[in-house]
């Protein structure tokens, strides 16, 4: 009879042991997910930090295209107030959008297109552009890890009276967020 008590014992800290485990897991990956959708916001920052400088280079050469200007104004507004990550992903579109667009009013602009200061904030806008796809990417990575993990048994067993619940994916309906937008232009002299 000894025996069997210890076994049963055994059999409980092993139980317990385990879902300390998965526990301890589902608050890393959740803790990761928010990690990674910082990086994103963080990199949308820059970018939307990076828009007023760009604004005013093109404004200085294009000054009859109010309407563009005021539209990537707005569109920066809403990057910086998107909360959440279906919000972050349709203002981040949005601003690609625009900036699309911002990047066609500069095209008619030779004299702007040779300016090194435009030039510096094309390059600088095309490095932030790589890192947020990155950081989209690596958010995904994570929200898929935490998603499959919170479905898995026993995880589930677990995850789902603790609290713990499926992330969205960072994504939009819209195919041409899926890349960052072209803003290279030739250089003078190449």
């Amino acid at each position: 009879m000894g025996i069997l008590v210890w076994v049963v014992l055994a059999a409980i800290v092993l139980v317990l042991v385990l879902a300390v485990s998965i526990y301890n897991r589902l608050v890393r990956l959740r803790a990761l997910v928010k990690e990674a959708f910082s990086g994103i916001t963080v990199q949308l920052r820059r970018r939307a930090d990076l828009i007023p400088n760009l604004v005013e280079t093109v404004q200085g050469y294009a000054t009859h295209e109010r309407e563009v200007f005021e539209e990537v104004t707005q569109a920066r507004a809403e990057t910086v107030k998107a909360g959440s990550v279906e919000a972050t992903a349709q203002a981040d579109a949005h601003m690609t959008g625009i900036l699309g667009r911002l990047f066609a009013v500069a095209e008619a602009y030779p004299e702007l297109k040779a300016n090194t200061n435009f030039l510096q904030l094309q390059d600088q806008l095309a490095n932030i552009e790589g890192e947020l796809q990155s950081a989209r990417r690596y958010y995904n990575a994570t929200v898929r890890d935490l998603n499959s993990t919170i479905q898995s048994f026993p995880p589930v067993l677990i995850a789902r009276p603790m609290g713990f619940t499926e992330e969205a994916f960072y994504q939009d309906d819209d195919p041409a967020i899926q890349s960052a937008p072209k803003v290279a232009f030739q250089r003078p002299g190449a």
